[in-house]
């Protein structure tokens, strides 16, 4: 999905250092690298010398809600940060995280990334012993399970951890600071991404390599499914709360939500686009004159596909760069008025032109609608458009603003000339589930948008649990 087209929402991001001086200041740098992955609200947590929890958050991008003044006042060696964009619960200063929570057994901070998808049976179930919730997100109940027995509550924190992280399901990365140590968690599916760098004698811990690169750190290693990686005076401690352990990696991180000049478990993502490209081409070439990307996130493909197809590739769209995206805009009148500010048509390039537009997903279709009515305005003969992943057919439970079938435009439409007529192009095609496999040689993805097909449970509406309660 292009960074105009509506109805696909991003994951959250992480970040956080260990051991390494002015650590507000990477973090910072760290969630500006990051910003691609929620442009809602941003914070960041420090741990000073003193032992105490400082934090600062804010609604907006991380350079709206940071000064060198507030970041001054962030001491310390070691923090976490957090960009989001609101899965589950809404969008409020309250459910911008990292969330602090102050405890007699120790003052801790925690960020997520993910959605957990038995969120309504646990907050129930904590709630009917006791707990009282600061927010409507669901990334809180991770605190509330680790403080949930008051009989042993000074047990190792770990064990507390452990316990906590198997009661969830669903698709998360944690990040949980307390005075001396940071854990870094990721669930047991392996659906979300998190890796760990070194940086001048200490640790960073990030949803992407990218913003790795741009604080000047060392790749290390992934944390792995299933996996508590424990940072402290010791160094990197591991540990595995499941047995049952997949890479389940979402297919659209790597097909929209990262960023190119990261790299997923160990396949760089404009490569696997790029790769895309190539396969599309295969199952799906076309005669024309140019091959035409959408910025930012199909460029790679349409590059790969201009290469295998032996046709020119063309920039005949430019993206404003100064307009917010227009996807993460709160209603869909304003996304779709906000399309033309975003997106251009090159008339002197495409017009008179067959043109292959590539785009890396659908959702909705509004906005590859009006983006293929631009390019005939502009005064292309031809549109023949061609998506870099399979028919999105069903909704996301892992994070991803995709919550309906009736939002979804190929669950809507089952007949692929259903599809095109709809988009007013000339020809549409979908790349295949093998090529996404083949493209980042792997054996395991997420594909539950594309085929039904869920990792985990899909539990119960909290509604249903009262009724079975009365």
């Amino acid at each position: 999905m292009n960074t105009t087209n509506n109805g696909l929402h991003e994951a959250c991001g992480v970040f956080g250092i260990y051991g390494v001086e002015h650590a507000a200041n990477l973090i910072y740098y760290g969630l500006h690298a990051l910003q691609h992955r929620g442009q809602e609200g941003c914070g960041i947590v420090t741990c000073g010398e003193d032992g105490g929890l400082r934090r600062i958050k804010g609604e907006g991008l991380v350079q709206e809600v940071f000064s060198e003044e507030k970041l001054a006042s962030l001491p310390g060696s070691r923090g976490i940060g957090h960009v989001r964009y609101s899965t589950t619960g809404g969008s409020c200063i309250e459910n911008v995280q990292p969330f602090l929570f102050r405890h007699e057994t120790g003052d801790f901070a925690l960020a997520h990334n993910g959605n957990i998808v038995n969120s309504a049976l646990l907050r129930h179930y904590l709630e009917r012993k006791g707990s009282l919730f600061q927010s409507s997100s669901d990334s809180e109940i991770l605190a509330h399970l680790i403080r949930k027995d008051t009989l042993q509550r000074h047990r190792p924190r770990i064990e507390a951890i452990h316990e906590a992280l198997n009661m969830m399901e669903g698709a998360f990365a944690f990040l949980i600071m307390t005075r001396k140590r940071i854990y870094a968690c990721r669930d047991k599916h392996g659906l979300r991404p998190l890796s760990i760098g070194m940086l001048d004698g200490g640790y960073v811990v990030s949803s992407e390599t990218c913003a790795l690169d741009a604080i000047g750190a060392t790749f290390l290693r992934d944390v792995e499914p299933g996996e508590i990686v424990t940072i402290d005076h010791h160094g990197l401690r591991s540990s595995h709360y499941s047995d049952y352990r997949h890479h389940f990696m979402c297919a659209m991180e790597y097909v929209y939500f990262a960023r190119p000049d990261s790299d997923i478990e160990g396949c760089n993502v404009h490569a696997f686009r790029k790769e895309t490209g190539r396969l599309l081409w295969k199952e799906a070439p076309c005669g024309a004159d140019i091959v035409v990307g959408v910025p930012d996130s199909s460029l790679s493909a349409a590059m790969g596909y201009a290469e295998a197809g032996g046709i020119p590739y063309e920039m005949g769209l430019i993206k404003n760069k100064y307009v917010g995206r227009t996807f993460i805009q709160p209603s869909q009148a304003l996304r779709e008025k906000g399309v033309r500010m975003k997106l251009s048509a090159v008339k002197g390039i495409v017009g008179g032109k067959r043109v292959v537009l590539i785009d890396d997903s659908i959702v909705r279709g509004t906005t590859s609608r009006r983006i293929v009515r631009m390019l005939r305005e502009a005064g292309a003969v031809e549109v023949h458009l061609r998506i870099a992943s399979p028919r999105i057919t069903s909704p996301c439970f892992y994070g991803v603003d995709m919550s309906t079938y009736d939002e979804l435009l190929c669950a809507r439409h089952k007949d692929l000339a259903d599809i095109c007529g709809h988009l007013g192009a000339d020809s549409v095609a979908f790349l295949s589930e093998e090529a996404l496999f083949g493209a980042g040689r792997r054996c395991e993805l997420c594909l539950a948008c594309f085929n039904g097909q869920y990792p985990t449970s899909v539990y119960q509406r909290i509604e249903d649990v009262n009724k079975e309660n009365l």
